[in-house]
């Protein structure tokens, strides 16, 4: 590629395979449409397998040399990328509206999220060189446990926080030493994938250390996590893909790290502060369209509050501005297709018609889908009892907190969750009961922060990114020992 523009309107038709920029084996590409304004703003290759299989072979020819350079040398380049993230601001943010709908609050969460990943990775990269010592129960015997890369990580990021959730696996997985092939949503292909591509590029990682493919995964999918070269599979996406994901990998012994769908619930306590849950409420709920596998699913409400907090959630969700999100007054963007509007419109007319009162909303124009509150709802209705993934909050009464408690649990999901009371210690103990990987008191459930493990219970997922946990999905332990004197042996 001759132009290093990071806008949308830069020449994208090339995957990134061994440090070049190239067509796919076949020709075919992808057209990448502006959800807001559905036209065509760029395209990009449609990967084939054969492109598969060139990215993972060489990922593993490079991956040796890779993890043989120092800490140094590999904290170095992520530093460089930081670097370039922070130059490129604006023109990130600029494709992430146009590319994904994503308006400027979520834009900026989403890129300086992914710069707090490349910090965090640095401090990952360190760890590499630390060795662990224990006592022996033999005499004479010297116990050191390393860690090592695990080899080679296949990536397969989702279309709802696509630059985010690429680098939160990119980053860490170049700087613990492993090497890269990485296939985004082939509806975010270029902030997925090919502009982290072109920003490691840059910052000077070896060729074929990160391989970027895009496609479709129908096409490509099972490839990608099924090669014979792949020792991590890390996919971002819904429960019901990730299953069969998984199993691709399982199939060569490779390790499933799986971030998958939520069902995730607010509760608001008896003597909780009504704004404040609120205030809350529209953020967890509407933020990005509702498209945030940790965004608010259904509102749990105390009795004596309920009324006044459906009033004001309405009130509230009927005034947010809507519309391009390259305009910065908005703040509810389009979703990103129409098979993602006709799903959530189809949750909120069964909920209507199994009961629930609609009091704003649930109407759309084009792929902008209005935020949408449903009163009289129940645990059992389709925007409730499904990850809906739009701009829709069901609003569910309870009397008591063991049947907030139950309503909270009951789901197949423990992604996340939140609570809001007055009495902290008594929301930290309703907290501590909610079966989540992630629950926040006085806050919303979108929340993520480099340092703090991200993962779920149950069906939501595998493992953990973020924090030092994502060392046991990236790495591998390894036990050396020294027997320093002559040892007696019974035979």
């Amino acid at each position: 590629m001759t132009d290093q523009t990071f806008t949308i309107d830069g020449d994208w038709n090339g995957l990134y395979l061994d440090g070049e920029w190239v067509k796919a084996s076949d020709g075919e590409t992808i057209a990448v449409e502006n959800p807001a304004t559905r036209e065509q703003v760029t395209e990009v290759p449609a990967a084939t397998e054969e492109d598969v299989d060139r990215a993972y072979e060489a990922a593993a020819e490079a991956q040796d040399s890779w993890s043989e350079r120092s800490v140094d040398e590999r904290v170095s380049v992520i530093e460089d990328a930081i670097e370039i993230l922070d130059d490129r601001r604006d023109d990130i943010l600029e494709t992430l509206a146009v590319e994904s709908g994503s308006a400027n609050a979520k834009a900026f969460a989403e890129w300086q999220t992914a710069q707090g990943m490349c910090h965090h990775a640095k401090g990952l990269a360190g760890k590499m060189d630390e060795v662990e010592t224990s006592d022996s129960m033999i005499p004479g015997k010297e116990n050191e446990v390393q860690r090592v890369p695990e080899g080679v990580v296949g990536i397969i990021s989702p279309w709802n926080f696509p630059f985010n959730l690429s680098m939160r696996a990119v980053a860490p997985a170049l700087a613990t030493g492993n090497a890269v092939v990485l296939k985004p949503a082939s509806s975010t292909p270029v902030t997925g994938g090919l502009i982290l591509a072109r920003i490691f590029e840059e910052a000077g990682v070896p060729d074929g250390v990160l391989n970027v493919v895009t496609g479709h995964g129908s096409e490509i999918g099972d490839r990608v996590a099924g090669h014979p070269e792949l020792d991590v599979m890390a996919f971002t996406g819904s429960t019901e893909v990730g299953k069969h994901v998984a199993a691709q990998a399982a199939e060569n012994l490779a390790l499933p790290a799986m971030e998958l769908g939520g069902n995730n619930p607010f509760v608001v306590t008896e003597d909780a502060d009504v704004d404040a849950a609120v205030d809350s409420a529209v953020f967890g709920s509407f933020l990005h369209q509702g498209q945030i596998c940790i965004s608010i699913n259904r509102h749990l409400v105390h009795e004596s509050l309920y009324d006044e907090y459906v009033e004001q959630l309405a009130e509230r969700a009927a005034q947010l501005p809507i519309g391009d999100p390259r305009e910065r007054e908005n703040v509810v963007g389009p979703v990103i297709d129409e098979g993602q509007r006709d799903q959530i419109l189809d949750y909120v007319e069964q909920t209507v018609e199994q009961g629930a009162t609609l009091e704003t909303g649930g109407d759309h124009d084009d792929l902008f889908v209005e935020p949408t509150v449903l009163s009289d709802a129940t645990n059992d209705m389709a925007a409730a009892c499904n990850e809906h993934f739009g701009p829709v909050a069901p609003v569910i009464p309870f009397s008591d907190e063991d049947e907030a408690i139950e309503m909270a649990n009951d789901t197949e999901h423990g992604l996340a969750a939140a609570i809001h009371g007055g009495d902290l210690d008594h929301a930290k103990s309703i907290a501590e009961q909610i079966d989540a990987g992630m629950v926040h008191v006085n806050d919303q459930p979108v929340n993520e922060e480099p340092s703090v493990p991200f993962g779920g219970m149950k069906a939501s997922g595998i493992g953990s990114y973020d924090g030092e946990e994502i060392l046991h999905e990236l790495t591998q332990t390894k036990w050396i020992s020294t027997q320093t004197e002559k040892r007696d042996y019974p035979f």
